[in-house]
């Protein structure tokens, strides 16, 4: 080979080599986690993980895979142990952050419990604050259950599928308790169907929802721009455009969509 062309290869190894490092991706192994954010504390969980920020006193997202077994499988109930994540390094919100404004806020889970019933240990650690955010009561028992509950369903018939949940967070949001839990205004879910490459996304109001939540179906780009995440880095870029650039509505079966 000629230097002039050796030269060249070795240049676009490493520009190729640099651009994948520029994805700062947790663990490659792990095809649901975003990108991470500055230097928030990554927790990983028994099913599920999670990164804290501890300005707003909750998860920026909570990601897992659900399996159809795990999302078919109904062994364990609620536990109901609501209780400070003993591995937030700064310290979690806590359940008296909700006591005083219980009647206006629940403390509404990120990733659901119903999605935890194949184990106990996971079912308890979904109780953790950490994985709570304030959701006015009308959205949690409404629209945001039956998007739960739709997601369980495409586990099941899809053959599993990849979930990431947060809160769309930004400065200036109202705050409940001692910790200052910030109250958001936009919750979202992406969804990934990595055997037919597929993606899905909804972005939704803290508020008493009347039409279905597919009407709040969008791209998962136009989550990422709503939050400044970045999702399934892991993916090849063509593969990652491919998904998170559509919204294929047709791709989906709905079961949930009151």
């Amino acid at each position: 080979m000629k230097p002039s062309k050796l030269i060249v290869l070795v240049l676009l190894t490493v520009t190729i080599f640099i651009s994948n490092c520029n994805k700062e991706i947790i663990n490659s192994d792990k095809i649901e986690l975003p990108a991470t954010v500055g230097d928030h504390q990554i927790i990983e969980h028994f099913a599920y993980t999670l990164s804290y920020n501890e300005e707003h006193e909750q998860a920026d997202w909570v990601a897992y895979e659900l399996t159809k077994e795990e999302a078919t499988t109904t062994t364990y109930e609620r536990t109901d142990d609501f209780r400070a994540d003993p591995d937030v390094s700064t310290g979690s919100a806590d359940l008296s952050d909700y006591q005083p404004t219980q009647s206006t806020y629940a403390r509404g889970h990120m990733a659901p419990a119903a999605d935890f019933r194949w184990s106990e240990k996971a079912m308890s650690e979904s109780f953790y604050m950490s994985n709570m955010s304030p959701q006015v009561h009308a959205f949690n028992e409404g629209k945001w259950l039956y998007l739960e509950m739709e997601e369980r369903h495409w586990a099941e018939i899809y053959n599993g599928v990849y979930v990431v949940t947060g809160p769309v967070l930004r400065s200036g949001l109202p705050t409940i308790g001692s910790h200052k839990v910030s109250v958001p205004e936009m919750y979202y879910k992406v969804i990934l169907d990595l055997d037919e490459e597929k993606g899905i996304g909804f972005l939704m109001p803290n508020q008493y929802i009347e039409d279905t939540f597919k009407n709040y179906a969008v791209s998962i780009d136009k989550v990422e721009a709503a939050t400044g995440l970045d999702f399934f880095p892991a993916l090849d870029d063509k593969t990652e455009e491919n998904i998170e650039s559509i919204l294929n509505m047709s791709l989906w079966d709905f079961e949930y969509y009151k």
